[in-house]
This record gives C-alpha cells, structure tokens and sequence, in this order.
C-alpha cells in the first residue's frame, strides 16, 4: 500500500515527466522574458508570450491551451473562435489619430510597399513547400490557403495573422501566431539593420517638416467613408475594418469619451496581456519542435523582413520624387507593427540627428498598412477561402 502511494505521489512530479524538447522551450521562454524585462524589447508583448510558454511545457500541470477544461484552454478560445482580434481592432481605432495619413495620402503607398513580404512568403511557402514534398520523406507541401496564412506573418500584424489563420490554415493557428508576435516584439533588432543597409547617410539626415493640421470633421469622416467603401468591396475584411473604424469613430466624435478611455486603456492592455498569455500556451514542445514549424517561422521572418524592404524601398523613391522631402527611414512603417515601428523609424533617424522627430510621419505608413493588410488578409479569403 505504501508503495502504490509512493508511486502515485511521485507521478504528480513534473520534475520527472519533462523531456529534452520541453525543456529547451523553457529555455527558450527564458530568453523571451529577458529580452522583455531587461532589454526592454515590447514588454507588453513579450513578458506574456514568455511566461505563457513556459507554463505550457511544465508536464502534468495542464497550463497549455491544447489542455482541455484547463485555464488556458478557455482562454484561448477567444483566439480561436475568432473574437479577440476585431477586439483588439476596435481598442487600436480608439488610440489612433489618423491625421498622418488624411493629411498625406502619399504615405499609402509605403504601406502599401511594405506588403511585399506577404506576397514574397506566400510564393515561397507554396512552391519551397512543394520542393520539400518530393526530396524530404513524410513532409507535406503547403496548399494555397496555409501559405497565404504564412504570408500574412509579413503584415507584421498579429490580430491580422490569427484572423486569416482562423479562417484558411486553422491547423497553423499556433504558428503562425507566435511567429506573428515575436516579430513584432523583436522589431528593434529585425529592422534597424535593414534600414541602415538600403539608406545613406544624407537620406537618414533628412528633416521633415511637422505634418499639416487636419480638421475634426476630416478626422470624423475618415472612419465613416473607409468602413464603408471597405465593406462594399471587400467585405470579408469587413470584421476587422468595421472594428477599426468604429474605435476610431469613438476617438474622434468626443461625444463617448469614457468609452474611449476604457477602450484605449483598460481593455486594451487586458486584450493584449491575454492574447499573449494565450499564444505563449501554445508554444508546447510537442506543437513547435518540428521541421514544419521550423520552416513556418523563418518563412515569416522572410516576409517580415521584406515587408521592411518593401517599405524603406518605396520611401526611397518618394524620397527622388519629392527631392529630399521624405526621409527613406519611415519606410520601416510599411509594416503594420502599431506603434513599434515608428518608434524604430524615431530612434534610427536620432542616432544620425538628435533634433529629427520624424515618428508622426512614420504613423503614416503603419496606419496605411494597418488598413492594407487586413485588405489583403480579406481578399486572400475571398480567393482562396
């Protein structure tokens, strides 16, 4: 008798189950949580992912979001069923002023510039992945609908990524949504080396002036006119759009402001510290250390790192026509990673001029591609869904 007991008290011992793969996961979640508490590198982010990824390779204790009837488990529901992100949408719209790109259209052509590493990463998803199929035995080629998922790791937006994941490559949720998110929490060390490798140093110098004023009824308008000409044309980006817009429509009419403040504070750090909680839980060793997975992650990296090429490309060009007037370090900003990069595009140009605020120029893009990509995401499920 003492003996069974003494063997089902030890089999209550994680120490004892865990494996080689789980504990370089938790390794890895230590890496994450030093990046985000010492470095400093998107805390908000990062210190969630971290910590939901270590919990989730502890054998026994049920923290992963795969652990049905466990805490994790209905957390993550809302990731799954799709809530979370038009509701992370809805809190972005109530703290973003579009002003930058009302007052100058020009920055939609960044954004739309910084999509070119979706559509890089989806070719390559689909015909690497096809390559693979034939020369490494037991690997499955990518289908159309999971490389436009992998694509969409470029938009470097992550509601975006789980939304289109959520309705072409569910089986790619886990994926697709960490690769999303860590990008965008390790923008301040993708980014800077690209845009230093495509600019020169009189380009990096360049001053803009402070960006026009824009009226409130401008401001009011703006949300009214996008969701609607979005949801006449593409309306399978409808969700995410129309919750944009609403957010935006609360910001700027002043006629809800306790609305606007929940929705820009409260919530919206809740939403974000839950949405991380919830894809570090899906980090299992079991679900990420695999080839297929390996492939996916820097898949994404590539079109993460081609949307930054995309959009410093096609600032370097508005740069030639403008004659010097756009400083080519806010082509960062194509990617949609709201408000990280902006703050790169802000820390890059002070290292060459201490003087050059150029971060409200750079919202421009993020706010273009922010609108382009869930687009995108739309018209992939209207071609491919």
């Amino acid at each position: 008798m003492s003996n069974e007991f003494l063997t089902r008290f030890l089999s209550t011992f994680g120490l004892l189950e865990i494996t080689i793969p789980q504990i370089s996961m938790i390794l890895v979640s230590f890496m994450l949580a030093y990046l985000a508490i010492v470095k400093k590198y998107e805390p908000l982010l990062l210190l969630p992912i971290s910590f939901g990824m270590l919990i989730a390779n502890v054998p026994i204790a049920g923290l992963s979001a795969y652990d049905e009837g466990g805490l994790l488990y209905f957390l993550y529901q809302g990731i799954k069923s799709g809530i979370y992100p038009p509701m992370i949408f809805l809190c972005l719209g109530a703290i973003t002023d579009f002003s930058p790109i009302i007052a100058n259209p020009k920055y939609w052509l960044i954004g739309i510039g910084g999509q070119l590493g979706i559509f890089i990463s989806l070719g390559l998803a689909y015909f690497v992945g096809s390559f693979l199929s034939q020369v490494v035995p037991g690997f499955e080629a990518f289908t159309i609908q999971q490389s436009a998922a992998i694509g969409i790791i470029g938009s470097s937006d992550g509601p975006t990524a789980i939304y289109i994941a959520l309705t072409l490559a569910p089986e790619l949720l886990a994926t697709i949504a960490i690769a999303a998110y860590s990008y965008m929490a390790l923008i301040p060390i993708i980014q800077p080396p690209i845009m230093k490798a495509l600019t020169t140093k009189k380009e990096r110098l360049v001053v803009m002036p402070e960006p026009k004023k824009v009226t409130q009824r401008q401001r009011i308008t703006f949300p009214i006119i996008v969701a609607l000409a979005v949801l006449l044309l593409v309306p399978t980006a409808g969700p995410l759009i129309a919750m944009l817009m609403l957010g935006n429509l609360i910001r700027e009419s002043n006629v809800a402001e306790r609305i606007s403040h929940a929705l820009q504070g409260d919530v919206l750090s809740l939403l974000t510290m839950i949405i991380g909680l919830c894809i570090g839980a899906t980090a299992t060793a079991a679900s990420i250390v695999n080839f297929r997975t390996i492939l996916i992650i820097v898949l994404g990296l590539i079109a993460f790192a081609f949307g930054t090429v995309g959009g410093v490309l096609t600032a370097k060009l508005l740069n030639a026509i403008t004659k010097g007037k756009v400083n080519p370090l806010i082509g960062n900003s194509g990617v949609s990673a709201m408000p990280m990069a902006a703050r790169v595009s802000q820390k890059v140009a002070q290292e060459y001029n201490p003087s050059n605020f150029v971060i409200m120029h750079a919202m421009g893009p993020i706010l273009a591609s922010t609108i382009g990509s869930a687009i995108v995401a739309g018209i992939f499920i209207s071609l491919f869904g």
